[in-house]
C-alpha cells in the first residue's frame, strides 16, 4: 500500500509517498481501507512543528525530537472496514466508517488499523466519502467548545472568528443548529459561503465590530482576539473560547478575571466516539455538512499540505485514495 511519510519536521515537501506492507489488525483492532482523509491544521502543525508560542519544546518531547514519532500523519479519515481483528465485535467487514485519530494519525495511507475503542462512527448515507473524512476534526472541536465548554443555548449570540475554516465552518453550522444567532468573521472572499452556512451577519477579518456590539459566546479559531478585546466584546456572563491560544494566553486566561461572570475557555478537544455519533446524527438531520474547499488525489498530498500551510484554505482540504 501507499503511505505518506513525514520523516522530519519541515516544509510540505518533506512528505514523501512510500510503498509499505498492508498492516494486519491486532486483537481489538479493525483494518480500514481508507477512502479519504484531510490535511488539517493539526497535520500542518505536526509536520512543521508549528506549535503555538510556548509549546515548541513540549511539542518535541511529546511528538518527537527531530520528527514525528508517528510519521504517517492524518488526524481524520473515512473508509470501509476491510478486516476484523481477533475479539472484535460490533463492526462488520464492508461497513462505511469515519474516525478521528488525532495525534495518533494514520489517515494518510491506503490502509490503517484502529483500536475499536478509538473515536469511530458509522458514516451516514447522506455523506460522500470526502465529506465523511472531513467530519471529525472541525466538527468535534466545535462541538466540544460550543456545547460542552461554553454551554451555548438557544437564543444566545455567537461570534465565530475564522468562520471559513474547517473548525469555524463547523462552528457556524452547529451554532445555528443549537438555536444561536451566529455572526461569522472571515476574509471577504469567504463571506457568502459563511452566510450560506447559516450566519445571519458576516464581519470582515481584522475589522472591529460595531461599537457596543456584544456576544454571549466568542469562538476564536485562529488566535487573533486578545483578552482585552474579549472583555469588551463579551456580554456579562459571556464565554471566550480561545481555540488557538498559546501558552502565555492560556496562563493569562486561567488567571485573568474578565469581570461580570465572563470566562475564558482553552485546551484541546477530546477524541470521543460519542461525539462522532452525535455529529453523524446532526448530519442525518441536515444540520451539519463539512465544508470542503479543495480535493487532491493522494499522489498530490504535498500540494494539499502547501495549501493548508498557506493559511488561506476554505473549509477542509481533502485527499482521496480511491
Amino acid at each position: 500500500m501507499k503511505a505518506a511519510f513525514c520523516p522530519r519536521y519541515g516544509p510540505p515537501d518533506v512528505v514523501t509517498l512510500e510503498n509499505i506492507p498492508i498492516p494486519r489488525p491486532a486483537p481489538g483492532e479493525i483494518l480500514v481501507r481508507v477512502h479519504a482523509s484531510t490535511v488539517s491544521s493539526a497535520d500542518h502543525r505536526l509536520r512543521g512543528l508549528d506549535m503555538p508560542r510556548g509549546f515548541g519544546l513540549m511539542g518535541r518531547l511529546i511528538f518527537g525530537i527531530n520528527g514525528p514519532r508517528r510519521p504517517i500523519l492524518g488526524a481524520e479519515l473515512a473508509g470501509e472496514v476491510a478486516a476484523i481483528g481477533p475479539g472484535v465485535t460490533g463492526f462488520h467487514k464492508g461497513e462505511r466508517i469515519f474516525a478521528f485519530t488525532g495525534a495518533r494519525g494514520g489517515g494518510h495511507a491506503e490502509y490503517a488499523t484502529l483500536p475499536v475503542t478509538s473515536a469511530i462512527a458509522r458514516t451516514p448515507d447522506c455523506l460522500t466519502g470526502p465529506e465523511a473524512a472531513a467530519m471529525s476534526f472541525g466538527g468535534a472541536t466545535a462541538l466540544h467548545f460550543l456545547r460542552d465548554k461554553a454551554g451555548l443555548q438557544a437564543g444566545e449570540r455567537l461570534l465565530v472568528i475564522g468562520a471559513g475554516g474547517a473548525v469555524g465552518s463547523a462552528g457556524v453550522q452547529l451554532g445555528r443548529a443549537f438555536g444561536a444567532q451566529v455572526t461569522g468573521m472571515c476574509s471577504l472572499g469567504k463571506s457568502q459561503t459563511v452566510r450560506d452556512l447559516g450566519a445571519v451577519q458576516v464581519l470582515a477579518s481584522g475589522d472591529d465590530p460595531p461599537m457596543g456590539t456584544t456576544w454571549d459566546v466568542i469562538m476564536d479559531t485562529v488566535g487573533v482576539v486578545t483578552l482585552d478585546q474579549a472583555r469588551v466584546w463579551l456580554a456579562p456572563g459571556g464565554r471566550f473560547a480561545a481555540l488557538a491560544a498559546d501558552l502565555p494566553q492560556m496562563i493569562a486566561g486561567a488567571m485573568e478575571r474578565l469581570g461580570q461572570g465572563r470566562r475564558v475557555l482553552t485546551g484541546p478537544a477530546p477524541e470521543r466516539a460519542q461525539d462522532l455519533a452525535d455529529l453523524a446524527d446532526l448530519a442525518r438531520a441536515g444540520h451539519y455538512r463539512p465544508l470542503i474547499g479543495a480535493t487532491f488525489a493522494f499522489g498530490d498530498i504535498v500540494q494539499a499540505h502547501a495549501l493548508t500551510a498557506s493559511g488561506h484554505k476554505l473549509g477542509s482540504t481533502v485527499v482521496t485514495m480511491v
